[in-house]
């Protein structure tokens, strides 16, 4: 018999551990199980080259999220189109999975005692039910493969996909296996940066709860693009009961808890975001992380994420007035409520900012904005952020050299406010959603933003607008205005659209900060200096950062940004890119690659497409 071999899923593991003897025996480019799979460090060289696959980087979580209805991105997003296709789809690889299903299936020849043989096979376990929520996210039904395909079986090869309804079940065995398997010692859980128990309780909260809503909010398995049968429709209750138990096992085990250090309350959440030994500084709130260290020269791939926030170069991030809009007043209230009618649209960035939310003013660029401890003035950047609201969540302290620093921020991919909002939501979605449940989850989450805790009673009129009118529950209501704030440039907000079934808003307009008038100077950063210009007529203005629109027949931007007034008004921004986008039903899903469908017909296509 042929020695089983496979490609290591990442070498650079291997070299992170001392194997001398592994590497003179054998090719680097491959695993021989019988010589690999001998002991408790065999196995962990091998995981962590999946966790390297798997824990993304900042630039990563950036890009998941650059095409939601929070931010306002400036190039064309072809899926909006009518021009994508079925030709243009992507992402139908089963590498990983082989890579996976090889470790499961050889992992037990290893020497080790059966809790560490328990631990590593729910490891393993983990990361296929991680492989399948990205392949169900984004095709819905897939084949599911539980072994490694053998290149000569053509009934794995030619297979069908297996229902929708199916792997979902597949997904939560999984995670459940790898929930009473894997160890949550203190071995397992230093510098957040290991799968442990609690990691997989993270993600099977964050799974269950995805797939609880989809099926609430979504009246088709595109799959199919047939109705949801009666028991698939209640499998979603029960999806929402699984997300409330795993939160409450990780809240049970007081092993969590938020960082919250009143004193700083004006800092602490941007903190996390910005400090190069987060897994160190907030073992209380990180639950699993992207680990880096400056000592070691292990940093950032994209190290120069500085300078994709401030240089006006690079496809620059912005975020959406509209989505602004939601920062609570530290009062508990909401902004919009203080203003008559829409006469919000009028504030400025000065009055938006002024005793909100906390979390406004560390996420975006407000009058005072500084860097290098206070010493140096940032205002928003209008030739960067086109609407005015530029990140400052990532965006480190230290200036040095924007576009070559190594950028050693550790990444937090599961934080304990994740799960207070989790469980607080499947509550919600439920009907249980009490004072009792708010209080201790949705209520520290906000306090720990200086915000006062209001356990709502009433809708607010904005959200059920922004919302498209499909929740009016004002609990329900609340909670996704927290997770939309707690939670911004996190990569988690595109998944939120769609299980919350709100695609048609990922096309509405880009809005951005009110401009008083244009080809005047703009103070805002309020030192009483100019930093910014609106114009129709110039290109260029000497120190000044300049924004430029289209007015009474000026075609200064090709991406068409102009004021909602013509020559004064809120910034839309992009108005090119977003200005005949549709979107329809058969979007909630991408379609299968024609390219594969081509090679096994029996694949099928997703609906609409």
């Amino acid at each position: 018999m042929m020695k089983k071999s496979i490609i290591l899923p990442v070498l650079l593991s291997v070299f992170a551990v001392s194997c001398s003897d592994f590497l003179t025996k054998v090719s680097p480019n491959t695993i021989e199980s019988e010589y690999f799979f001998t002991d408790e460090s065999s196995l962990k060289i091998y995981t962590n080259g999946l966790i390297r696959t798997y824990a993304t980087e900042i630039k990563d979580l950036l890009d998941s999220d650059k095409y939601a209805d929070t931010q306002a991105w400036d190039v064309e997003y072809l899926f909006y189109t009518d021009r994508y296709g079925v030709s243009s789809s992507t992402s139908w690889s089963w590498t990983a999975l082989r890579s996976i299903n090889y470790f499961i299936e050889n992992m037990e020849s290893a020497d080790v005692p059966p809790s560490i043989m328990a631990h590593y096979k729910g490891v393993g376990h983990f990361f296929r039910a991680m492989f399948y929520i990205n392949k169900l996210q984004r095709f819905g039904a897939v084949p599911w493969y539980d072994h490694v395909i053998d290149p000569a079986n053509n009934d794995d090869l030619y297979k069908p996909r297996d229902d929708r309804s199916f792997i979902a079940a597949r997904i939560l065995d999984d995670l459940n296996f790898a929930c009473e398997n894997c160890l949550g010692d203190d071995k397992f859980r230093v510098r957040s940066s290991n799968i442990n128990k609690y990691v997989a309780l993270g993600i099977k909260a964050r799974f269950c709860l995805y797939e609880g809503t989809y099926r609430k909010y979504h009246n088709l398995d595109l799959s199919k693009g047939t109705p949801w049968t009666a028991e698939e429709k209640e499998d979603g209750n029960m999806y929402l009961r699984e997300c409330i138990k795993a939160c409450e096992e990780i809240m049970d085990s007081k092993l969590y808890s938020l960082t919250d250090n009143t004193s700083k309350r004006q800092t602490q959440y941007r903190d996390m975001f910005t400090c190069a030994d987060g897994c160190a500084s907030y073992t209380n709130e990180f639950i699993w992380a992207r680990d880096y260290d400056e000592t070691l020269k292990v940093y950032n791939k994209d190290n120069s994420i500085n300078d994709y926030l401030t240089n006006a170069g690079h496809f620059i991030w912005a975020l959406n007035r509209d989505f602004m809009l939601t920062y609570l007043c530290l009062d508990g209230t909401p902004f919009t409520d203080k203003y008559t009618g829409k006469d919000y649209f009028g504030a400025t960035l000065a009055e938006e900012a002024k005793d909100r939310d906390y979390r406004f003013a560390q996420t975006v660029r407000t009058p005072g904005f500084t860097r290098e401890n206070g010493t140096k003035a940032f205002p928003p950047d209008l030739a960067c952020a086109k609407t005015g609201y530029q990140p400052v969540k990532w965006l480190t302290d230290a200036i040095h050299d924007e576009i070559s620093d190594a950028t050693y921020t550790d990444v937090p991919l599961i934080r304990y406010a994740e799960i207070l909002l989790s469980y607080a939501e499947a509550k919600a979605e439920l009907g249980e959603c009490t004072q009792e449940v708010w209080d201790k989850s949705v209520r520290l989450v906000r306090e720990r933003a200086g915000v006062k805790s209001i356990y709502p009673t009433k809708a607010d009129p904005y959200l059920v607008d922004y919302f498209l009118n499909t929740v009016t529950d004002p609990v329900i209501l609340e909670i996704r205005r927290e997770r939309g704030i707690e939670f911004a440039m996190e990569g988690r907000r595109m998944q939120d659209v769609m299980r919350w079934h709100i695609g048609d808003r990922l096309i509405m307009p880009k809005t951005g900060i009110w401009i008083q008038g244009i080809e005047q100077n703009l103070d805002l950063d309020g030192d009483g200096k100019p930093d910014n210009y609106v114009s129709a007529k110039l290109t260029e203005k000497a120190g000044i950062s300049v924004l430029a629109i289209n007015y009474n027949g000026s075609s200064l931007s090709a991406a068409g940004h102009y004021l909602s007034e013509g020559d004064h008004g809120y910034i839309i921004a992009y108005s090119s890119f977003c200005e005949g986008y549709t979107w329809s039903e058969k979007k909630y899903l991408y379609p299968i690659p024609s390219t594969d469908v081509t090679l096994n017909e029996a694949l099928g296509q997703n609906y609409g497409w």
